[in-house]
């Protein structure tokens, strides 16, 4: 404990930063290029309304799993937060707290995994509302299925093809793991478009 008292304010605070900087956070920049309101959401993150041409910047912490991004069409919020959405609805708020309804295009995320590496991906499994774009600002992500689980009995099926067909990057059924899981360096920054 006598070591802390002889350490200056100053030399606190770059200790503090040093450290932080080891495992930043990760910056989406969620964009709405469609011709229509959207109402993006993120679990963790939130939500908000974007209307077309806007774009929300989104940091998220260092060591998030299981996140996601995704788009909201037709909603209506009173000014408590309070209402609905056509598709993606999370619960009737605007501020997401839970993951939204079916049907939805998610950009799903887990960061500062094993490695230190990012796992992203675009997921069609829960349904297509909105065309979307995921992707590293950098351009430094690989596919991977150096760590992915392709064996068992679910392969696709019509619909999964008419998808990957039209979206080959996308994750469109379980187990596709092979050409839709991407790895990034942890602290990589990403785009998230709606209608790209």
């Amino acid at each position: 404990m006598r070591s802390f008292t002889n350490l200056s304010i100053p030399s606190f605070f770059f200790l503090l930063i040093s450290c932080s900087t080891l495992a930043r956070a990760a910056r989406f920049d969620v964009t709405n290029n469609c011709p229509y309101t959207v109402w993006a959401a993120a679990v963790p993150g939130g939500g908000r309304q974007l209307d077309q041409g806007q774009t929300w910047p989104l940091d998220v912490a260092a060591g998030t799993t299981e996140a996601r991004i995704w788009a909201r069409t037709n909603c209506r919020f009173d000014g408590a937060g309070q209402g609905s959405c056509e598709t993606g609805d999370c619960g009737g708020l605007l501020q997401c707290q839970a993951y939204g309804v079916s049907p939805n295009t998610l950009a799903e995320f887990s960061l500062n995994q094993y490695m230190n590496q990012d796992f992203i991906d675009m997921s069609l499994i829960e349904g297509f509302n909105v065309p979307m774009e995921f992707s590293s600002t950098s351009g430094e992500c690989n596919r991977t299925d150096e760590y992915c689980c392709n064996s068992g009995s679910c392969g696709p099926t019509d619909y999964s093809r008419y998808f990957k067909d039209r979206c080959p990057d996308a994750y469109s059924y379980p187990k596709d793991d092979a050409t839709s899981v991407f790895t990034c360096p942890g602290g990589t920054n990403y785009k998230v478009v709606f209608c790209p």
